[in-house]
C-alpha cells in the first residue's frame, strides 16, 4: 500500500514519508478510499519536535508487522498539529471528554464519516503500566468494527451530538470591569507558588500570557503583589534548567516544579511570547536580569530559528544525537563534570560547576546536569565567567544539533514579530527590528493573497495549502501592529486592518459576536472549532479581541471596538474562574479599562532627535495596550496624527483615551509620566 507523504510540505509528515505504514494526509480521498473498502480511519496527530510521536513512529510505524496489519485493516492519515490545528483540536476536544486526558500523538479512530469512536494518545509495542499494546488496540478496534458494527455508529453519533451541544456564546456578555480583574488577581494568588515561583505543580510551565496581565495590572492600579509574582516567576524560570543558560532562549517546559529539568523542545512561540515579556518586566522595573533574557532571547530566535526567506522556524527537536548515534532527549544541552573538564580544565571547570550547578550525581540522566543559575550563588569574577561561558556555548555548537522544524507557522511568526520589534525598540537594537520587518515582509509576500487571506504555513519559500485560522489573523494583526508603532510605517496598520476585515466577516458570527477558529468558508469539520483559552499560546479568540481593540484605537473604529468588548465577555465569564487558562484575554481586559491610551508624536521628521525622544518615550510608557503613531504633521500614514501640530515648531506628544486628551507636551518627562513610564 503506497505511503502519500513524500510531495507533503510538513516536515512532520516527511518524517514519516519512509514509513511502511500507507499514510495518507488529510484529505477528502483519505474517507473516500475508507468507504470504498468499508474500513475505519486510523487518525494519528502529532508534530516534528514531540518526543513520543518519534518513540511511537520508531516502535510501531516503522515495523513491517504493525504496518502489515494497519493498512490491510485501516486507511491511516497523519496529520501535523501545526499545519491543520483546526482537525487537531476538533478530534483533541473529544479524546479529552471521552478519557479526561490528552496529548501528542493523538490516535483517534474514525468512521468514514469523520466522526470519532475510540480515543488515545501513545501506545507501546507490549502492554505497559496497564496500557494495551497498540497491536492490541488495532486489533480490539477491528474486531468491534467487523462484529458490533451498529454500536460504533450509535457510539460516534453521541459524540458528534454532544460536541456539538458545546458551542460557546459569550456575545451578549461585557467585557470584565474592576471586579472580574481583581477576582483573576485573586485566584491567581491562590494558586501561585511561593517558594519557586510560577502556577500549580509539576509539569510547570512558563505562564508568560499571565505575567502580560501582572504586568498589566500592576501598571494600571499598582498592585505591588501583581508585580511580585510576575517579577519573582521571571527570576527563577531564567536561572532555572527551564532557560538555555548558553544559548538564550525557553525550553517547552519543566517536567519539575523547580524548573530543574526542561522537557528541551524549543517552541518558536514559546520564546517570542516570552521575549516580550522580559522586555516589558524590564520596562516595569528596569531589572538588569529581565534585559538581559529579553536580548539573549531575541538572539537566539534570530540565530537559531530564522529561516532563509526571513520568516522564523517553529521548533527546535528535543532529542539529538549523543555523540554514539543514539537519539537522546536533552544530549545537546546536558553537562557532565568531567565534559566541563575536557572544555574548560580542571580550574575553570569548577568554577562553571559550582557557578552553573553541575553536579557529580547530575541533576538530569546518566550523570549528566542541566545548567542553571542556583540560587545561592556566591561572588564570581564576571570577566572570568563569561569566558567559561563563551568556551562552552563553541564547544556546544561543535555538538550533533536538534533537528529544526522549518515551516514558518504564520501565527507563531505573527507572535515573533511583535516581540522582535518591541524588544529591538526599547534597547535601541534596530538589527531585531530589521528581522521583525523582514519576517513581516515574508508574510505579506508569500503567505497574503489578493483578498487578504492568509495561508496558514510555508517552507522553504513556498506557500502551504492549509488556510490560515482565527488565531492567525489576530497574531498576525498583533504582529503588525506592533511594526506600526516602532517603525512608523503606516502600511503595517493597513495589513492589519485588512486581517481584522477577515476576522469581522469570515470568523465571527453575525449575531451574537461569538467568535470560531475557522472561517465560515473553511473545511467542514464534524464541529467548526472553537476554544477561547490561552493554553500555549493566546486563543484565537482572545488575540483577536486584542488586536481588534489595539487598530480600534489606532483608527477611531467603533465596529472594531464593539467587537474588541464582545469577544471579551468570555473573558469576564472565564477570568475570575480559571485566571490561568485566559491570561492573554486578562491581559487585554486591562488595555481596555485602561482605554487604551492613544499616543501621537508628530515632528518635523522621524530622525530628528525631539521625534525620537518623544516616540521612544512613548513606547517605554507602561501603560497597557497603548498604541503609538509617530509621523510629521502632514503625514497620512496614521489617523491619530491627523490636526496634530508641532508646538512652537517644536516635537509634540498628544495623548487621548476614552475620547478626551492632555494638553499636547514638548517634554518628554511629561510624556514618562502620562504614560506611567
Amino acid at each position: 500500500m503506497p505511503n502519500r507523504l513524500a510531495h507533503e510540505t510538513s516536515p512532520y509528515l516527511l518524517q514519516h514519508a519512509d514509513n511502511p505504514v500507507g499514510w495518507w494526509p488529510w484529505t477528502p480521498g483519505a474517507f473516500e478510499e475508507a468507504r470504498k473498502r468499508n474500513v475505519p480511519v486510523l487518525l494519528s496527530v502529532g508534530y516534528s519536535s514531540c518526543h513520543w510521536c518519534h518513540v511511537m513512529a520508531h516502535e510501531s510505524f516503522e515495523d513491517r508487522d504493525t504496518a502489515d496489519y494497519l493498512n490491510a485493516h485501516f486507511v491511516s492519515v497523519k496529520v501535523d498539529r501545526e499545519e491543520r490545528p483546526d482537525v487537531d483540536a476538533v478530534y483533541m476536544e473529544a479524546v479529552q471528554a471521552a478519557t479526561g486526558q490528552g496529548g501528542w500523538p493523538m490516535t483517534v479512530f474514525l468512521t468514514p464519516d469523520a466522526e470519532p469512536f475510540y480515543f488515545g494518545t501513545y501506545f507501546p509495542p507490549a502492554p505497559r503500566h496497564g496500557m494495551p499494546s497498540f497491536r492490541q488496540v488495532l486489533q480490539g478496534v477491528h474486531q468491534a468494527w467487523e462484529e458490533r458494527r451498529d454500536e460504533v455508529g450509535e457510539v460516534a453519533g453521541k459524540i458528534v451530538r454532544e460536541l456539538a451541544a458545546r458551542e460557546l456564546s459569550f456575545g451578549d456578555a461585557r467585557a470584565p470591569g474592576e471586579q472580574e480583574l481583581a477576582q483573576a488577581l485573586l485566584g491567581l494568588t491562590r494558586e501561585y507558588d511561593p517558594q519557586r515561583g510560577g502556577f500549580g505543580g509539576a509539569p510547570k510551565f512558563p505562564p508568560s500570557m499571565v505575567i502580560e496581565f501582572l504586568l498589566r495590572h500592576h501598571a494600571r492600579t499598582g498592585a505591588e503583589g501583581a508585580l511580585q509574582m510576575a517579577r519573582d516567576t521571571c527570576e527563577r524560570m531564567a536561572r532555572g534548567g527551564l532557560y538555555d543558560q548558553l544559548g538564550g532562549g525557553f525550553a517547552r517546559y519543566s517536567v519539575d516544579r523547580d524548573w530543574v529539568v526542561p522537557h528541551f523542545e524549543k517552541m518558536l512561540y514559546d520564546n517570542a511570547l516570552l521575549c516580550r515579556v522580559y522586555t516589558h518586566l524590564w520596562r516595569a522595573t528596569g531589572s538588569a536580569l529581565a534585559r538581559r533574557v529579553a536580548l539573549e532571547t531575541a538572539d537566539f530566535m534570530v540565530r537559531e530559528l530564522r529561516t532563509p526567506e526571513g520568516g522564523f522556524a517553529s521548533a527546535l527537536d528535543a532529542d539529538s544525537d549523543d555523540g554514539t548515534g543514539r537519539h537522546v532527549e536533552g544530549a545537546h544541552y546536558v553537562w557532565t563534570p568531567a565534559q566541563l573538564r575536557e572544555v574548560l580544565g580542571e580550574q575553570d571547570a569548577e568554577l562553571a560547576a559550582r557557578y552553573f550547578g553541575v553536579t557529580q550525581q547530575g541533576t538530569f540522566e546518566e550523570g549528566a546536569s542541566v545548567l542553571q543559575l542556583p540560587q545561592e550563588e556566591g561572588v564570581f569574577d564576571a570577566e572570568r565567567v563569561e569566558s567559561v561561558r563563551a568556551r562552552l556555548f563553541a564547544a556546544r555548537a561543535a555538538r550533533p544539533a536538534p533537528g529544526r522544524d522549518d515551516k514558518v507557522v504564520a501565527a507563531w511568526n505573527g507572535l515573533a514579530i511583535a516581540a522582535l520589534a518591541e524588544t529591538g525598540a526599547l534597547f535601541e537594537r534596530p538589527d531585531l527590528v530589521e528581522a521583525a520587518v523582514a519576517a513581516g515582509d515574508l508574510l505579506v509576500r508569500l503567505h497574503l493573497d489578493e483578498l487578504g487571506r492568509i495561508a496558514r504555513t510555508s517552507k522553504d519559500g513556498h506557500v502551504g495549502a492549509n488556510a490560515g485560522v482565527l488565531e492567525d489573523y489576530a497574531d498576525v494583526a498583533e504582529g503588525f501592529l506592533a511594526l506600526a508603532s516602532v517603525t512608523g510605517e503606516g502600511v503595517w496598520l493597513e495589513f492589519a486592518g485588512l486581517l481584522l476585515d477577515h476576522v469581522l466577516t469570515r470568523f465571527a458570527d453575525p449575531e451574537s459576536g461569538t467568535l470560531y477558529d475557522t472561517a465560515a468558508d473553511a473545511e467542514r469539520l464534524i464541529r467548526r472549532p472553537q476554544d477561547p483559552t490561552d493554553n500555549a499560546t493566546p486563543s484565537g479568540w482572545t488575540a483577536a479581541a486584542g488586536a481588534l481593540l489595539g487598530y480600534a484605537a489606532h483608527t477611531g473604529s467603533a465596529p472594531h471596538r464593539t467587537a474588541a468588548e464582545r469577544a471579551l465577555g468570555v473573558v469576564k465569564a472565564l477570568g475570575p474562574r480559571v485566571p490561568r487558562f485566559i491570561g492573554w484575554g486578562l491581559a487585554v481586559a486591562e488595555a481596555a479599562l485602561d482605554g487604551p491610551r492613544e499616543v501621537a508624536v508628530v515632528g518635523p521628521a522621524l530622525d530628528d532627535p525631539g521625534t525620537r525622544a518623544l516616540h521612544r518615550t512613548a513606547l517605554l510608557g507602561t501603560a497597557p495596550g497603548a498604541v503609538v503613531a509617530v509621523g510629521t504633521p502632514e503625514s497620512d500614514e496614521f489617523p491619530l496624527l491627523a490636526d496634530r501640530p508641532l508646538v512652537g515648531g517644536e516635537p509634540a506628544a498628544y495623548v487621548c483615551r476614552n475620547f478626551t486628551c492632555d494638553a499636547p507636551t514638548t517634554d518628554p518627562d511629561r510624556l514618562r509620566v502620562a504614560l506611567g513610564g
